[in-house]
């Protein structure tokens, strides 16, 4: 039961990651359009009754529109919230409207081209993708009730966007005319923007700084698990070092006490000193068998030791013979070994030189006593393996 409530645990875990890196992703809706050109057309309506602010909404009796499509505009918004904008319209008071307060006798063409400067007021309220109310000033130029006048025009509205380019556009403008008549121009219509260059909206920059903030605390994470995996794979490669070390200095002491021992045991050999032979002779006397006893107690003692025997004859002689006798010596003492103490045969290697490697000048070119003679006659032992 336990094992199962952690794989529910576990799995909510992971779910609950996957959404939350989901929901950091940035999208489309965390962008808006920051740049653009937009253009305009639309219907404008004319209030020129003269009345100010009391009767505004009177759209019966005051307000003058047309029954297609009177008013176009073209316009570049910048980033900082600010828009330069100009505009024509067309318009008609018809018969029957209050124009300076009284009805309208006569139908009259009303034209006006206007130039203004506005403000996005998401600067300060606050960005939306959908809804961008403004403000703004300008001049314009209207031709109304047959008189040519200029106007200062203060405006506010607001756009409402379906897209990132189509929107509608509704505005109510109060012209005041410099030494002329004041009126108010009313405006709804559909705009398209173009030119857009987009950036991310408030939201966006605080998602934003939270998926850097994230991978920020991510990367921190890596590192650290970087720096751990760096550190126990240090470890295991000094370890590893240190067993190396160990190993490579046991290994050394190794071959230093088998050196040593291997010196030792050479010394022991050499201890026993050469079994010497009687002229013209391979037999092995008692003295001579004594000392390879103790070769024979040494052998014993290092089982895996393994022995070169050469013997040598002196300068008396031929070379033929002296080799044949020396191959005989070699064998004797090789058998002798075998035979009387039971030494594996598969231990000895030898060899006769003859009189080639004397040990003294008695080379037979001049005399020498019998006792330098006996001196080259001689078996020698050299450990081979060991």
């Amino acid at each position: 039961m336990k094992f199962l409530r952690f794989i529910l645990v576990a799995l909510f875990v992971a779910s609950f990651n996957v959404n939350s890196a989901q929901e950091l992703q940035l999208t489309a809706k965390d962008s808006i359009v920051k740049s653009a050109w937009m253009v305009g057309l639309g219907y404008n309506f004319v209030d020129n009754s003269d009345y100010r602010f009391e009767q505004l909404f009177n759209v019966k009796d005051n307000w003058n529109a047309l029954a297609y499509p009177s008013r176009i505009s073209i316009g570049r918004y910048f980033k900082n919230g600010l828009g330069i904008e100009a505009m024509g319209s067309y318009n008609k008071y018809k018969v029957g409207k209050i124009v300076n307060r009284v009805p309208n006798t006569k139908e009259m063409d009303y034209y006006a081209v206007d130039a203004r400067l506005s403000y996005d007021l998401n600067k300060i309220i606050g960005e939306t993708g959908f809804f961008d109310p403004y403000v703004g000033v300008g001049l314009g130029y209207t031709r109304a009730n047959d008189e040519d006048m200029a106007t200062y025009n203060a405006v506010v509205g607001f756009r409402t966007w379906f897209s990132d380019r189509f929107g509608l556009d509704f505005s109510s403008a109060g012209k005041i005319g410099i030494d002329a008549e004041n009126h108010f121009q009313h405006a709804a219509g559909v705009v398209y923007r173009f030119g857009i260059e987009k950036g991310l909206s408030k939201r966006g920059m605080e998602k934003l700084d939270l998926i850097n903030e994230n991978q920020r605390v991510q990367d921190s994470i890596n590192a650290a698990k970087k720096a751990e995996e760096e550190a126990r794979l240090l470890a295991e490669r000094l370890a590893k070092e240190k067993e190396q070390a160990r190993l490579a200095a046991e290994e050394q002491a190794r071959k230093e006490a088998e050196n040593q021992r291997r010196l030792d045991i050479e010394n022991q050999v050499k201890n026993v000193g050469h079994v010497n032979f009687a002229f013209n002779s391979s037999v092995i006397i008692k003295a001579e068998k004594d000392r390879l006893d103790k070769l024979a107690v040494i052998m014993e003692a290092n089982p895996t030791v393994t022995l070169y025997v050469t013997s040598h004859a002196d300068a008396r002689g031929s070379q033929e013979y002296n080799l044949k006798l020396t191959e005989k010596r070699v064998q004797n003492t090789i058998d002798y070994m075998v035979n009387e103490k039971s030494i594996d045969a598969s231990r000895f290697n030898g060899e006769g030189f003859g009189k080639k490697k004397l040990l003294n000048d008695c080379d037979g070119t001049k005399y020498c006593p019998e006792s330098k003679h006996r001196v080259n006659r001689r078996s020698e032992f050299e450990v081979a393996n060991f």
